[in-house]
């Protein structure tokens, strides 16, 4: 049975050149970067010109970026981290900082926010969205106020693609703060996850106009276990991990060099041309799916990243199609993989105003550089065959319960 991988946006596999790359500094180039002997220098050597890899294709300085384990760490380390900055600043000795985001935000987001206002450390204010899952620029603009330090907008929706208007909030939060230097108030920050925009999108600093931008090594052929933080100069965090003075006193711990290799390798080989072909696949994906009965294409239209195609399925548990679809080969998903283990209905599609009783039909498949037409042939042949079998039998499952309870 040939194997079908259609879920990039969950994971990706290390390339072949990345491992390679990545090799040497296991056993050979072992060396601690902190170290001032031979064996350190060139381990220190080695982690600067990875910085300098990163910095290069985002277009920062070489000293704005930040490396962690992944994405998850980046924001934990930037909203934690410039929310105890805040705290420190005269201004907010009596009022509390506060933090405007998105409900379809990814969970590291939502999570670190949460934690923030258990803590009484902050006020959150939630955003919401459309049908599309856009959200709305005046609705931002409302909820900004003098104790707003932080704006937090993921770049593309990890579950339904939707790509986020970020030029046009930077925009808007270019005209807040020059108000805010003539009154002397806080500036407003603005954090972007770009880790599901990175391989397809531009993510110049300068192009988004961005403070904070997160993202992990393994959704772009990297290893599992890294990622990056830039911070733009000027900005100020206060570290969550004390210990030692790695990564411009933000970060403690020995660097990971073998993952940061690897990360920068990866980045390295990001070819933007491949998403014209991956969005010709999509396209013949969602044509393909969108004629079955009952199915139909979450996410905006057409502003939407080229690799992630999402659906509802009305009549059918997501779960059992990810299943059989398994059992046939293909490889997808019925929500997040971080949200999987937890079996709660997608936020993303709750906020979307998507009914309870639709949510349980999601399935997204997401592509990447190994898929092919005739996989997208073998995907439009075999789901259909497989909604059909799973509505058949929900009568019968259901007749099953109710005479259990009877």
């Amino acid at each position: 049975m040939k194997k079908i991988y259609l879920d990039y946006a969950a994971t990706s596999p290390t390339d072949s050149q990345v491992f390679k790359a990545m090799l040497p500094f296991f056993n050979q180039k072992y060396g601690n970067p902190s170290a001032p002997h031979w064996a350190g220098i060139e381990a220190k050597k080695a982690l600067e010109q990875a910085r300098k890899t990163m910095a290069n294709f985002l277009k920062a300085e070489i000293s704005e970026i930040i490396f962690t384990s992944g994405a998850t760490e980046s924001i934990n380390l930037s909203h934690k981290g410039l929310i105890e900055a805040s705290l420190r600043e005269p201004f907010f000795k009596d009022k509390k900082p506060e933090i405007i985001t998105c409900l379809t935000e990814h969970k590291a987001v939502l999570e670190t926010c949460a934690h923030l206002q258990r803590l009484k450390m902050a006020k959150i204010n939630y955003l919401s969205v459309d049908k599309n899952g856009l959200l709305d620029l005046k609705d931002l603009e409302k909820v900004i106020n003098p104790q707003t330090v932080l704006v937090s907008i993921m770049y593309v929706n990890n579950e339904v693609g939707t790509i986020q208007p970020i030029r046009e909030i930077a925009n808007l939060l270019k005209e807040v703060n020059q108000e805010r230097k003539k009154q002397r108030l806080p500036l407003v920050v603005f954090h972007v996850d770009i880790t599901q925009a990175i391989q397809y999108l531009d993510c110049r600093v300068d192009y988004l106009q961005a403070d904070l931008l997160s993202f992990s090594g393994h959704k772009i052929y990297g290893p599992k276990g890294t990622g990056a933080l830039y911070v733009r100069s000027g900005v100020k965090l206060a570290r969550q991990a004390d210990g030692g003075s790695q990564e411009s006193l933000l970060r403690s711990g020995t660097e990971n060099i073998p993952g940061i290799i690897g990360l920068a390798k990866a980045i390295s080989l990001i070819n933007k041309a491949e998403g014209q072909r991956i969005k010709k696949l999509s396209k013949k994906l969602i044509k393909g799916i969108t004629k079955i009965p009952q199915v139909s294409l979450t996410g905006h239209p057409i502003k939407r990243a080229p690799h992630i195609a999402s659906f509802l399925v009305k009549g059918v548990e997501g779960e059992s199609l990810v299943l059989l679809l398994s059992d046939r080969g293909i490889a997808a998903s019925t929500v997040s993989a971080c949200n999987s283990e937890v079996l709660l209905p997608s936020h993303v599609l709750m906020a979307m105003g998507v009914s309870k009783k639709f949510i349980q039909g999601s399935l997204r498949f997401s592509l990447g550089k190994d898929t092919a037409s005739e996989q997208i042939d073998e995907v439009t042949k075999n789901l259909p065959l497989i909604i059909n079998h799973l509505r058949k039998l929900a009568p019968k499952l259901t007749l099953g319960k109710r005479s259990n309870s009877g």
